[in-house]
């Protein structure tokens, strides 16, 4: 074993990055590993905004966020952690993000934060940095965690596995022992070495996993390392069927989708036709545009099938009407204006793209899961405050407050924890002939993936493209398993192994649940 820390925080966005603050601030010893460069995490991609504490007049309060957030969750929502969120984090926001942080949200003429709308919210309670917001408060983050004395930053390392009593024990006789989480394996890709992170406790902050999908608006990191290692280690999961697509990303044949924000829908932009015409009335009345990711997903999908269409339009000139979208939209334009479209002068087109995955590693209210010693908080955590479907914005603000409250928790345990002795623990072993991996063997095996997800399990679904589905990827499965043990480690193995492990996970939940609700819509 090659280090000890009171914490050992794995990812470095939103949750990772607050639960490491939090703990250090606390006078707890922390280890916070990063997948990639600091900063390069899904938090950094987040356009829209985050939560925050609207002025008094703007008559927002708890309740009727917590309303919002159960109507968008379609009864699925845990009540106890809604009413946490709309009570805890608005004025987290504030007070962390903003006011210690310093992170550079819009304000207004009495220079606060000037929150905004987003579709399926009853107030303008956004907080937002132009249309750069996550990656506005990822900047202001990691420069804290790395300013911080009490934490270790360790940077573009990846997560093998949770170390874990019994299994990882030498001694044949701690079988009959609970299972506990004693830190994690990590593997550099750099030098190819394995080495061990012992930790009194260890917080899961990994991220999503959308790059699964042939359309997302993910990074390649999002492969579910996070979820595939509690998994693994046999932590209790829940909810993986409800996996929620972005009704609005850039379509551009053959290029990755670039997402456009929430905010331009919340700022009036209209969903039309290559005929121009407005299609949401036709699936939303009431709310039209600003209705629920879900309906709006469905309905472009919908919309697209009957037209024979590959995409729809978003029109931005109700909102360049009101507002000057250079100043409020810049990285919207210069997305489109790099791919030779003007949104000035034309409509864009769009298609949804596999965005946020609503299950996860279960924890309660303080971010605990079902193994003594592991925490988890953000994307890779099911808290159950988004239900069947996440409501805008909410995501970034979970992270924050189940990292702070993860935090929290695990250092009150830390007085009488003791780690466990590193003799008793088996050390890494490779293989003694290790057989090197193919990168064209790899990217054939994720195309595989990525490809029967979105074609069975993806914005509308049938117990009959599941099981195929799930039949296609079983061998895929078990020859990804066996090549592991027999192969010289790589990050693209790592991460095949997460994939597909996670694939299967949201098939196997997807067919056993045969109603529809939410953002898991079966039309059989």
């Amino acid at each position: 074993m090659n280090g000890t820390t009171d914490l050992l925080v794995l990812g470095a966005g939103i949750a990772g990055c607050s639960a490491a603050l939090r703990a250090a601030d606390l006078g707890a010893s922390v280890v916070l590993v990063a997948k990639d460069d600091l900063g390069a995490s899904n938090t950094a991609w987040a356009q829209g905004g985050i939560i925050g504490l609207p002025p008094e007049e703007e008559g927002d309060s708890p309740a009727l966020l917590a309303s919002d957030i159960e109507a968008a969750g379609a009864g699925l929502c845990r009540h106890e952690a809604v009413r946490l969120l709309a009570e805890e984090g608005p004025r987290l926001c504030r007070s962390f993000l903003w006011e210690r942080l310093g992170v550079p949200f819009d304000l207004g003429t009495d220079g606060s934060p000037d929150p905004t709308a987003e579709a399926a919210h009853s107030a303008r309670r956004i907080y937002h940095a132009k249309d750069a917001t996550g990656l506005a408060i990822q900047t202001a983050l990691s420069e804290a965690v790395r300013n911080h004395p009490g934490i270790q930053v360790r940077e573009n390392l990846c997560l093998v596995d949770l170390i874990t009593s019994p299994h990882h024990c030498l001694s044949p006789v701690r079988v009959y022992e609970p299972i506990q989480v004693h830190g994690a394996y990590l593997f550099d890709p750099a030098t190819g070495a394995v080495e061990g992170q012992l930790a009194k406790r260890t917080l899961l902050a990994t991220g999503g996993l959308g790059y699964l999908y042939l359309h997302t608006t993910n990074p390649p990191g999002a492969t579910g390392d996070g979820l595939a290692a509690a998994y693994r280690a046999s932590a209790r999961i829940v909810n993986c069927e409800y996996l929620q697509f972005h009704p609005t990303t850039l379509y551009v044949p053959g290029k990755p989708r670039t997402l456009l924000t929430e905010a331009l829908r919340g700022e009036g932009a209209h969903l039309v036709n290559r005929k121009g015409e407005r299609f949401m009335a036709r699936y939303a009345p009431e709310q039209m545009e600003l209705a629920p990711r879900d309906v709006v997903s469905r309905a472009i999908f919908q919309e697209m099938a009957a037209s024979g269409e590959p995409c729809v339009f978003l029109d931005l000139a109700p909102v360049a009407a009101r507002l000057d979208l250079d100043s409020h939209f810049p990285t919207v334009l210069a997305a489109c204006r790099a791919e030779g479209l003007d949104p000035l002068r034309q409509p864009i087109p769009v298609v949804p793209a596999a965005h946020y995955f609503c299950g996860g590693v279960l924890v309660d209210l303080e971010g605990r899961t079902s193994l003594p010693g592991l925490y988890a908080a953000g994307e890779v955590a099911c808290t159950g405050l988004h239900g069947a479907n996440r409501l805008a914005s909410t995501s970034l603000l979970e992270g924050l407050v189940w990292g702070f409250r993860g935090a929290e928790a695990a250092v009150r345990e830390l007085p009488g924890l003791s780690l466990p002795d590193a003799g008793d623990l088996a050390p890494w072993r490779t293989p003694e002939d290790p057989q090197e991996t193919d990168p064209l063997l790899i990217d054939q095996d994720w195309g595989l993936i990525r490809s029967t997800l979105w074609n069975y399990a993806g914005i509308v679904r049938t117990g009959a493209r599941l099981q195929r589905a799930r039949a296609d990827l079983e061998y895929l499965q078990h020859r990804t398993e066996r090549f592991y043990h027999e192969a010289s480690l790589s990050r693209e193995l790592l991460d095949l192994r997460s994939g597909i492990i996670c694939a299967r996970l949201i098939l196997n939940a997807a067919l056993q649940n045969p109603e529809s609700r939410g953002c898991h819509y079966r039309v059989d």
